[in-house]
């Protein structure tokens, strides 16, 4: 329920029904604020209140012919008003309107976005707290590392998200200007005074130095929040495909009920719903690299910028909540092998103990380079026979001559070397 409310509150936000509606309330504001100057007279105010509408079919028809959507709009709303309609856009340019409307409606958007991965941070909170012992190898260059768990994934994703909060709550305050300062910001028709009653009513803040245009500094701020959001969601995706791979096979992405993977091979569980993730990603970091190119306008403004933000303000904030959704429910349903994780733990027959046993022999007076060849040498005759690690170990006299059999042992247990992790749990969750 959440997840309609919310996709459909962003497409509705980016609607064309929307934007008329917006740059409509930056105009009455403009004149409500004229008006209580007494620059407009009750009577006409009265008209322009009771009357201010505007028809997309008729904005499109005049479009066609004056090629301004704007004019067109303004032409639109004039018709419903009647001769009052003369003081709508009295003392503004299109970009007063258009930015300004603009910064509501992106500011609608981070909402949306921050109520999204609230969710989301939720569902990764619990999910660290449920499998802070669920017991799995650590893996670096994708090799076998030491003993790790699956809560500490969790954690991590965790303090992660909570960071791309807080990027996109400055984000949204970065984006919350804008402008009623005229065609190249000086304030030539319209007084300060009229910028400060407008933006109030609209619950924006004044940009201290416009052009004709709110500077595309903020925008590209807000941009490359959302790549970053992006990546992270790539980061846990491209995680869950990696040990979603049949050789591995510890968690899985949730496959529901008559679901099919392939059209040729009947067996197949593929990570869809992740690939999808990640993909998505790449085309949302793409829109960071337009939003920089955008900062730089010519002089006071050109439209350069304009055409790009019609694309990617609503594509980049929709599918940064679409896939926000997306990975709330696969973390949600996530599918997770504890018995798969054990297993593949011995996979390198005790190597991942190696660390331990090198410490130990350092303990017990080696020098640290000669306790490094020792326990290389026999991780190497381990990698390349069947035996256990620790079973090599104990047949080299250069081990048994410092290590007796309970030292030995004590260097192969997982639970000692995650006798700590409750600190990072603490420290994250706030809790053990």
């Amino acid at each position: 329920m959440i997840e309609r409310y919310s996709r459909q509150a962003m497409r509705e936000l980016w609607s064309d029904q929307s934007r008329c509606e917006s740059w409509l309330a930056v105009e009455l504001a403009v004149c409500e604020a004229l008006a209580a100057r007494k620059k407009i007279p009750g009577e006409d105010m009265r008209a322009i209140r009771e009357k201010a509408a505007f028809d997309l079919a008729r904005i499109d028809e005049i479009e066609r012919t004056v090629g301004h959507d704007v004019i067109a709009f303004v032409t639109s709303v004039a018709e419903k008003i009647g001769p009052a309609g003369r003081h709508v856009h009295h003392g503004l340019t299109s970009s007063d309107v258009v930015d300004t409307a603009q910064a509501w409606r992106t500011v609608k958007a981070c909402d949306v976005l921050l109520e999204t991965l609230d969710a989301l941070i939720e569902t990764l909170r619990a999910q660290g707290l449920a499998h802070r012992t669920t017991v799995m190898v650590g893996r670096t260059h994708g090799i076998h590392a030491e003993p790790y768990t699956l809560g500490l994934k969790f954690a991590g994703w965790y303090c992660e998200a909570k960071r791309n909060r807080e990027r996109l709550v400055t984000a949204r305050e970065e984006i919350r200007y804008g402008k009623i300062s005229g065609a190249v910001g000086t304030y030539a028709h319209l007084g300060p005074e009229i910028e400060a009653d407008v933006l109030e009513r609209l619950g924006l803040l004044v940009e201290p130095v416009a052009t004709q245009v709110i500077p595309r500094d903020r925008h590209a701020m807000l941009f490359s929040v959302l790549g970053v959001l992006a990546s992270s969601l790539d980061r846990i995706a491209t995680e869950i495909r990696h040990l979603q791979r049949s050789d591995v096979r510890e968690v899985e992405e949730p496959f529901r009920e008559g679901q099919k993977g392939s059209s040729a091979m009947p067996h197949k569980r593929n990570p869809i719903k992740c690939e999808n993730v990640s993909g998505l990603a790449r085309l949302v970091r793409a829109y960071v690299q337009a939003a920089l190119e955008d900062v730089a306008l010519w002089h006071e403004r050109d439209i350069s910028h304009s055409s790009v933000e019609r694309v990617i303000l609503p594509d980049a904030t929709s599918l940064c909540d679409f896939m926000m959704h997306r990975m709330t429910r696969i973390l949600a349903d996530l599918h997770v092998y504890p018995e798969r994780m054990k297993q593949n733990m011995q996979i390198t027959r005790g190597l991942i103990f190696s660390q331990k046993v090198l410490l130990t022999l350092i303990e017990a007076g080696l020098s640290r380079d000669a306790a490094y060849d020792i326990v290389q040498r026999n991780a190497m005759e381990t990698w390349a026979g069947p035996g256990q690690f620790r079973d090599v170990l104990e047949k080299d006299p250069a081990v048994r001559g410092v290590l007796d059999e309970a030292a030995l042992d004590a260097c192969f247990d997982a639970e000692g070397l995650l006798k700590n992790i409750h600190v990072i749990f603490d420290r994250v969750f706030g809790e053990s």
